[in-house]
C-alpha cells in the first residue's frame, strides 16, 4: 500500500471520528492504524492512550461513555482474539463501543501465521454481539465509517469498522 493511500483513508476516518465527538483514541501499536494514532497525538481536541492489550480498550471505551466522552479502540485483527471476555460488557451494560480493526490474514496475506486469527475475527465479533462493518474499497469508506459511528454512538452498541487488506494492501511481513 502506498503511503498516500494510507494517509487518505486514515484522514477520512480520523476526520469523521473527530466530527462525531470522539476525543479518546485507545490503541495497541499497529502499522495499519499508525497514521490515525499520529493524528490523534497531534490534534488539540484528542488524545491517545497506549494499551498493553486490546481488551483494555474496551474498558477505556466504557469509562469514556460513563463520563460523557466518546472513545475508539484501534487494533490489528489479531487483537480481536484478546477481547471476548471484555466484549461481553458491551452487550451486558449496553454501552457504545467503536473499534477500528485493521485486518491481517485475509486478501493477499503472505504470512501463514496470520490466517487463523484473520479467519476468526468475524465469528468472534458476531458471537459477542459486535456488529462488523467491513470495508474493501475506498469508495465504501466514508459511508461505512459514518454507519459505524452512528450504530455505536446513536445506537448504543458495539461496532467494529473492519479495514480489509483489499483496502489497505497486504503487508509483506
Amino acid at each position: 500500500m502506498a503511503d498516500a493511500d494510507r494517509d487518505t483513508w486514515s484522514t477520512i476516518i480520523f476526520d469523521q471520528l473527530v466530527e462525531a465527538g470522539v476525543s479518546l483514541f485507545a490503541y495497541v501499536p499497529d502499522f495499519g492504524n499508525a497514521k490515525i494514532i499520529d493524528m490523534s497525538d497531534e490534534h488539540n481536541a484528542t488524545r491517545s492512550v497506549l494499551l498493553t492489550s486490546e481488551e483494555e480498550g474496551v474498558a477505556i471505551c466504557a469509562g469514556a461513555d460513563l463520563v460523557g466522552e466518546r472513545a475508539v479502540v484501534c487494533m490489528q485483527s489479531s487483537g480481536v482474539g484478546n477481547c471476548p471476555n471484555f466484549l461481553s460488557f458491551v452487550k451486558g451494560a449496553n454501552f457504545p463501543m467503536l473499534m477500528i480493526v485493521t485486518m491481517r490474514g485475509d486478501y493477499g496475506e503472505e504470512n501463514p501465521w496470520q490466517y487463523p486469527m484473520g479467519e476468526a475475527v468475524d465469528p468472534i465479533l458476531e458471537a459477542m454481539g459486535v456488529q462488523s462493518i467491513r470495508v474493501d474499497r475506498m469508495d465504501e469508506l466514508e459511508a461505512a465509517t459514518g454507519a459505524a459511528i452512528s450504530a455505536a454512538f446513536k445506537g448504543g452498541r458495539g461496532v467494529a469498522l473492519v479495514l480489509t487488506q483489499k483496502l489497505m494492501g497486504a503487508k509483506a511481513f
